[in-house]
């Protein structure tokens, strides 16, 4: 009698979602004894840490990101273009959404049934409802929003370089954790660049970016060294940093804080916290935290479904100080390798091994001028503030850590060098 193969299901092919696919690909996809199958509603993998960097245009998609149909014809999974929006426990069914790509072409609503199913669909920016921020600012959770701000600067560039009269270009960015501190930077370094490319009129002494931040520091979840370190080098570049700050509502002349203050702006990002889509709650199925977040079991399972997995930002995993693990792309890289070898064991009938999380501290990168940080020692329970070149190695290998994740150690290789070379030959920012 022939054995039915399971049907693994990973909805989300972010940092863990991919490396998981395709870690399950290569031990069961390939050797044909499960079907594994990843949905995502974008065509491209970007690793969610470099949006800042796709943003400001010094990352191409085009040519740095993950084509996922391409991904899973190597390594031995299938992708699905969709959007998730529906799930039923007892039929273990998931339906995601009719997809309108043009006039011409959509993709109907479909019913996919699952063995298994992995929950990695990450986080979004959380707005905390305030008035006018999401029809007035731009959020960094995906490739398509970075690039919808990118093609929005790159406009604001061309218009201040046409027309000398016009006065600087005002962004005013609301959250200062990593993604905003990043940013801040790298809107400078590129505004550098500018003059390389033609644009002499548009220079970063035009430029004026305010990092407004609701608690008393920036950098909130890292040391106090870090913080002051990162703040004297942003200040240095020339940004206002606005600490103690609530902005109470957005609109098209810039952000109104809760003390009435009006800090103007032509571009306004929100980068203030994150939260999981508000749908998982309208699912009415799981155990949630504030922030959305599925509450699961020691193994990463859901507490409401043995047969469902959670990982990356969208796990509510609770550890032995009653914290939660932060959503963080060291957290998703982890919980990947726990899940897939979980989902090995089952398969095995072997017992599953719980997940302890390990903090290998956090590294912040101010673009080309200065990477800050701290590492947590192996041995003991210190952390080691790092800041300069080292930092940037540090910074650097935690990008080729999911690079191997995904490719393996010869491609990573490879790529890193075609990186070298392709800074020769092409911009070091995207112009169009």
């Amino acid at each position: 009698m022939q054995t039915i193969k399971p049907n693994i299901v990973i909805i989300g092919g972010g940092a863990g979602g991919l490396e998981l696919a395709t870690q399950l690909g290569h031990k069961l996809g390939r050797k044909n004894k499960a079907n594994i199958i990843l949905i995502d509603k974008n065509r491209t993998h970007i690793w969610k840490p470099l949006l800042h960097e796709v943003a400001t245009g010094s990352l191409d998609t085009s040519l740095d990101g993950v084509v996922y149909s391409a991904h899973a014809a190597k390594h031995g999974f299938s992708f699905q273009l969709g959007e998730f929006y529906s799930l039923n426990k007892l039929d273990k069914t998931i339906k995601l959404k009719m997809i309108h790509e043009n006039m011409s072409h959509s993709f109907a609503e479909r019913t996919i049934q699952y063995s298994t199913l992995v929950i990695a669909i990450g986080s979004v920016s959380n707005d905390f409802n305030t008035p006018g921020v999401k029809e007035q600012c731009y959020f960094l959770d995906s490739h398509k929003q970075a690039e919808r701000f990118q093609h929005a600067l790159l406009n604001h560039f061309t218009q201040i370089h046409q027309n000398s009269k016009l006065p600087e270009l005002k962004i005013a960015i609301v959250g200062a954790g990593a993604t905003g501190v990043e940013l801040s930077a790298e809107l400078y370094h590129v505004a550098a660049l500018l003059k390389s490319y033609g644009l002499n009129n548009m220079t970063a002494d035009k430029l004026k970016v305010y990092l407004i931040e609701a608690g008393p520091k920036i950098l909130p979840a890292l040391p106090e060294r870090i913080t002051h370190s990162a703040k004297k080098e942003l200040m240095k570049l020339g940004v206002e940093v606005h600490e103690n700050t609530k902005i109470a509502s957005a609109n098209e002349a810039g952000l109104l804080t809760s003390e009435g203050t009006l800090i103007k702006a032509d571009l306004r990002v929100w980068a203030a916290g994150v939260k999981v889509a508000d749908f998982i709650k309208e699912l009415d199925i799981f155990e949630l935290n504030r922030a959305n977040q599925i509450i699961v079991t020691d193994m990463l399972k859901s507490s409401v479904d043995d047969s469902i997995y959670v990982l990356g930002d969208a796990c509510a995993f609770k550890q032995g100080d009653g914290s939660f693990v932060p959503p963080r792309a060291q957290a998703a890289h982890q919980m990947a390798k726990n899940v897939a070898h979980n989902i090995l064991n089952e398969i095995d009938q072997k017992p599953l091994i719980k997940f302890d999380y390990t903090d290998h501290g956090s590294l912040v990168n101010l673009s080309r001028f200065s990477t800050v940080g701290s590492l947590m020692g192996n041995l003991t329970q210190n952390s080691m503030f790092v800041e300069g070149k080292i930092a940037r190695i540090m910074y650097m290998s935690l990008y080729r850590m999911h690079q191997r994740a995904i490719h393996g150690s010869m491609k990573t290789f490879a790529l890193w060098l075609v990186e070298k070379l392709m800074k020769v030959v092409r911009p070091r920012m995207k112009l169009h």
